[in-house]
This record gives structure tokens, sequence and C-alpha cells, in this order.
């Protein structure tokens, strides 16, 4: 029996509230909706996942710090991360991301760039293998398959997994 390649989905701060904060800007549904969704669609792929959430910094910089040896022992494909308020100012967060040297996919589910001058700038993305913004909550299922299908890219080409083309 094989393992089954995991992803890590991270969520930062006031994510917990999902579903009853800002519901026009965020929707109805819930953290716990998002994880049935995405468990569901990561199922199809043969995808294990992992849902973690936190409203503190060094707590999600720990977890990106586990995610790098996971990525490096072959055991996880990357991680899809909502870094919340934290896009705009964690440098903490993007330096433990770039030494971690996971692949990232930046998630949000609002168009940042439609709303306040302030979301419009990320200091997450420069180091992010890619970026899904605005879809709502399908945006999760979408970050997951992207980084499935960038894996699966890179696996066929016989490129370490991660390596950027």
């Amino acid at each position: 029996m094989s393992i089954k390649p995991s992803i890590t989905v991270m969520n930062g701060p006031n994510l917990n509230l999902l579903g009853t904060r800002k519901p026009e800007v965020y929707g109805h549904t819930t953290l716990s909706d998002v994880e049935d969704l995405v468990r569901a669609d990561a199922e199809k792929l043969g995808l294990e996942l992992r849902f973690l959430q936190s409203n503190h910094e060094g707590q999600l910089i720990d977890w990106i710090h586990e995610t790098g040896p996971a990525f490096k022992a072959g055991e996880s494909i990357g991680m899809v991360y909502n870094p919340g308020a934290h896009t705009h100012y964690s440098y903490a967060i993007r330096d433990a991301i770039e030494g971690a040297q996971v692949p990232v996919i930046e998630l949000h589910i609002s168009n940042v760039h439609a709303r306040e001058e302030f979301r419009h700038h990320s200091v997450i993305s420069p180091v992010a293998r890619g970026i899904i913004v605005g879809f709502g909550v399908v945006g999760y299922s979408l970050a997951v398959r992207g980084l499935y299908e960038l894996h699966e890219a890179e696996v066929s080409k016989n490129l370490k997994p991660g390596v950027r083309t």
C-alpha cells in the first residue's frame, strides 16, 4: 500500500471566523465547511490533506518549518496558505516560507486588489509558487488542484518537485 501525497492547507488570523465575519465579503461558508469541500475534491486526486488555522504568527511559522522537512522527505507536495492580514506585513512568515523551500500557493477568498489600498501589496507573493485570488471558498479547491498539477508536471519531467521551470 502506497502513502498518499499530502498537502497542508494553512489559514492565518481571523479565518476561524469564516462564515460569520464580514459575510458580504467572505460569504457564509464556515472553515469547517471549506475543509469538507476541499477534502472531497482532494480525495478524487488521491491526496491527503492537513488543515491548520491559527491567529498567532509564531504558530504559523512553526507549522511552515514542519512542512519543509516533510516536503524534502517526499511526504508532502506543498502548502496552500491563506495568510489573512499577515499578507501585507509579515516578513517573518515570508522568510519562513523562503527558508522551508516548500511550494506554496497563496490564497485569498476575496479579490484583495478590488478592496482597500493597503490590501493590494503582499510580502508573501514573491516566495509563493502561485496565487489564487477572488474565487471565494472555491479558491481552496483550485489551489489544491493547482499544486497537485504542478507537482505532477514536475514529476513527469523528472524534475525535483518544487523546482520552478
